[in-house]
């Protein structure tokens, strides 16, 4: 017999053969039919597979949030099965579920086209209806490489064959379509429901190589109901409209190109919004007693080899050889220039805690199908800063941080949400000693900041664990920014050395920060939180002067020489052209205020403002104007208190 214990701390006992099923229905025939899944410490498994011992166990309904990856599962299963009964000869690769949907991977000759998605779309309904038994079957190595190979399932034979020789294989057969795959799935395919929707097309290569065949992937996401599909195809919509890369090009902030992959090239008034988001970092980091420096952007490979970076990092490392026979790095990051600069002279401890700050810029290799506009680059600057201290000083840095963190978010229109404790993963420099002290120092420091956190096991950098911090943008997506590392390694590995009070030499604890992240990917979030109509204080064009008639064009002038003169970023507009043509065009640009001027306000020295979204105007004086509009403008770090 085997013991179950349900989440309402009930036990009972069932056969050693039980099914979840075969629970089920001990409570009710009517949840036997409705139970779509069920976990058995924490497990998830088939409703009809035999449980297998004992443990914690809870029945899973198809509307638990728990089931919604299985409906992709399923779903994904679905879609392959469609394509294969629509194209013959198509061959069938992997298909997982992923963060709002799933994909399948396909081998076809010819190209699918978006216009097939009705008809896939359609089959994939068909199939649910059918309401197919999703059946588990367990293979013998052979048979299963024989029953794929005999179908012309060259890939699934491929995934067999590499499987280790410990592992179970399975397949899931609904009707005389069969999968490789291990589960767990629904008992039939009514489960998946029809709250699914294809949604776009991509290259892929076989297991990501490119030297391997090029494979057709269809994207699609599912979802427990229509609602929530509707909901979440309204926050995709709405994303589009805000895609970064799309807002760059309108607002003429940027672009990028082939023969610079990952490389941005920045126009003139993308430069201005990261001047004034740089600015406004520098004279924060200043305020909170952070030392400004800056080191080479290349460095003898020595550096990353005692660093360890030479060894985890170096295939995302650019690197060259020069004729002297030396090997340089391209810095992919700050860190062991930065020790060098606490290695300079004798340290004591009446210097510490030593906050350095540098806004360096790094260079990383990242494959050509993972780039993404601003969001994935292989030339980034970083917020970067790290700070030399003591242990029994590591409490109040990071309490310091957390709420400078706090409030430079807040500054700019984020949200944090989600506060990440991350230990020690599996392959790390240092030994457990040092690594338990170091979890445990910074376990103390965020429970004395009294913020929420959850840990997050073996996601620690190699050197420490970590801290990250999530932020929530205006349509509800979650991006990790910033993050407080604390690490007892490096500076070991580095010999950094201070003098103690006692004067002897003790090793400093560093602590890696960064608020932002990177520039480049920060800015590509708030173009899309902003939609591209950023507050007033960080609009690359601030304000457009636009004449009504031309004979205002004298007093246009004079107004943009006095917005100007109070430090607004000012354009004007004397075309020949209606008003309300030059106002759609300046909002189309996401210019913040238009200030209108005719014989009118020529005559009364005043202008009408307008600002971006509205059609209302407010007529006020020059003087009124440059007070109002400069107020605004003041970057949120000068405003006072």
């Amino acid at each position: 017999m085997i013991d179950l214990k349900f989440p309402d701390g009930a036990t009972r006992q069932y056969p050693d053969d039980a099914t979840g099923r075969d629970v089920a229905a001990s409570i009710s025939p009517s949840l036997a039919k409705r139970a779509a899944l069920v976990a058995l410490n924490g497990e998830q498994r088939d409703l009809d597979r035999p449980l297998g011992g004992s443990g914690d166990f809870k029945l899973i309904m198809r509307d638990d949030p728990d089931a919604l990856e299985t409906i992709r599962h399923d779903a994904a299963h679905v879609l392959a099965q469609a394509v294969q009964e629509l194209f013959p000869g198509t061959q069938v690769t992997i298909g997982p579920a992923i963060e709002d949907g799933f994909y399948y991977d396909f081998h076809r000759e010819e190209p699918f086209s978006t216009d097939d998605f009705a008809a896939i779309e359609k089959k994939m309904a068909e199939i649910i209806d059918r309401d197919e038994k999703l059946v588990r079957e367990v293979w013998e190595r052979d048979a299963a490489i024989a029953l794929f190979e005999g179908k012309g399932e060259t890939f699934k034979a491929e995934l067999i064959r590499d499987l280790p020789g410990s592992e179970t294989i399975t397949t899931y057969r609904t009707g005389t379509w069969v999968d490789l795959c291990r589960g767990p799935h629904f008992p039939s395919t009514k489960f998946v429901g029809k709250a699914f929707k294809l949604t776009k097309l991509a290259g892929a290569y076989w297991r990501g190589d490119h030297r391997n065949p090029q494979l057709q992937r269809i994207y699609a996401t599912a979802w427990a109901s229509k609602e929530d599909l509707d909901a979440y195809l309204l926050r995709v919509e709405e994303a589009e409209k805000r895609d970064h890369r799309k807002l760059g090009r309108q607002m003429e902030l940027f672009h990028m190109q082939e023969e610079g992959r990952g490389m941005v090239f920045w126009h003139p008034k993308g430069w201005i919004l990261w001047r004034e988001l740089e600015s406004y970092m520098r004279r924060r980091l200043d305020a909170a007693g952070y030392q400004e420096i800056k080191t080479p952007q290349v460095m003898d490979r020595v550096f990353w080899e005692k660093s360890g970076h030479w060894e985890k990092y170096r295939p995302n490392m650019f690197v060259c050889e020069t004729e002297e026979g030396e090997v340089l790095a391209v810095k992919p990051m700050s860190c062991p220039g930065h020790v060098q600069v606490f290695n300079v002279g004798q340290r004591s401890y009446r210097e510490l805690p030593l906050r350095f700050a540098e806004y360096g810029s790094c260079h990383r290799y990242e494959p050509s199908g993972s780039l993404h506009g601003l969001m994935r680059v292989r030339a980034f600057t970083q917020d970067d800063g790290h700070i030399f201290c003591r242990e029994d000083q590591i409490t109040d840095e990071a309490k310091a941080f957390i709420d400078l963190l706090m409030t430079v978010y807040e500054d700019l229109g984020m949200v944090l949400t989600e506060l990440n404790f991350s230990t020690r993963p599996e392959v790390r420099a240092g030994d457990d000693a040092t690594w338990d002290r170091a979890e445990a120092e910074l376990l103390k420091a965020i429970e004395a900041a009294g913020v929420n956190w959850t840990l997050n096991e073996g996601d620690g950098a190699f050197y420490g664990p970590k801290l990250d911090f999530k932020v929530k943008d205006a349509i509800g997506r979650t991006w990790q920014c910033g993050t407080f590392q604390l690490d007892m390694v490096l500076p070991e590995r580095l010999d950094a050395l201070y003098t103690g009070e006692d004067g002897a030499k003790h090793r400093p604890v560093m602590l890696h920060r960064a608020i932002l992240g990177s520039f480049e990917r920060f800015l590509g979030i708030l173009i899309e939180n902003y939609a591209g109509a950023f507050p007033l204080w960080l609009a690359p064009t601030q304000i457009v002067v636009a004449t009504i008639v031309s004979e205002a064009d004298d007093y246009a002038r004079e107004v943009v020489r006095r917005f100007k003169a109070a430090g607004l970023r000012t354009d004007i507009d004397l075309r020949n052209e209606k008003v309300g043509y030059k106002v759609r065009e300046h909002s189309v640009g996401k210019v913040p205020v238009i200030a209108v001027v005719g014989k009118n306000e020529a005559e009364a020295g005043t202008v009408a403002i307008r600002r971006l979204g509205s059609q209302a105007q407010e007529v006020v004086s020059l003087d009124e104007a440059i007070r109002i509009l400069t107020e605004e403008a003041t970057p949120p770090d000068l405003r006072p208190a």
